[in-house]
């Protein structure tokens, strides 16, 4: 049973905790979440260190897109898999629509995690480069755990997506996790 306070309520241990106990959900998704949300927040520290305003606003902005990505995600996932096991008694044809309908929604929080974690991963290489150099490698760390946390989501897109063949939200998962790859590459110089 998942923590009846809201994820950021809790502890870090309490959400370790979370994440490791015998439920489905919260899982890669959310932990994907925080990773790009801990990626901004250390982005935003790198920012303000460096003098760079307006990158440490657009970092916090960024930090604020992540972090409820991980509660949302773990509820709509959960909300899926129930949606499977209600559906086990329905027609074929209704079970695969029901179903469908219920991953379908599934993909969209690690779609705005990939996307929110390229745009921290191409804010990062921006300041890896032309922040206070005191600050780079945790520019370059920043940069590592959005592209890190853009892959997982990336992969989760797909997965939910497996029986949709050729779904442009895989594509555009993909795409974003290659962006975010390719700026933390850039970051590390």
């Amino acid at each position: 049973m998942a923590s009846p306070r809201p994820f950021l309520e809790l502890s870090v241990a309490e959400w370790l905790d979370e994440l490791a106990g015998p439920q489905a959900a919260p899982g890669g998704g959310s932990a994907a979440a925080l990773s790009v949300a801990m990626a901004a927040a250390v982005l935003t520290m790198a920012a303000r260190v460096s003098g760079k305003g307006a990158a440490a606003a657009q970092a916090e902005a960024l930090r604020a897109r992540a972090t409820p990505l991980a509660q949302v995600d773990a509820e709509i996932y959960a909300a899926a898999l129930e949606a499977r096991e209600a559906a086990a008694d329905l027609t074929p044809e209704r079970r695969d629509w029901q179903i469908g309908q219920a991953f379908a929604r599934a993909v969209e929080p690690p779609l705005e995690i990939a996307r929110t974690g390229a745009d921290v991963a191409a804010l990062a290489a921006e300041l890896a480069e032309v922040g206070d150099p005191r600050v780079r490698a945790d520019a370059q760390a920043a940069a590592a755990l959005a592209a890190a946390g853009a892959r997982a989501a990336a992969s989760l897109v797909a997965v939910n997506l497996t029986a949709v063949a050729d779904d442009h939200r895989v594509a555009e998962a993909m795409r974003l996790a290659q962006a975010a790859e390719e700026a933390a590459g850039r970051a590390r110089g």
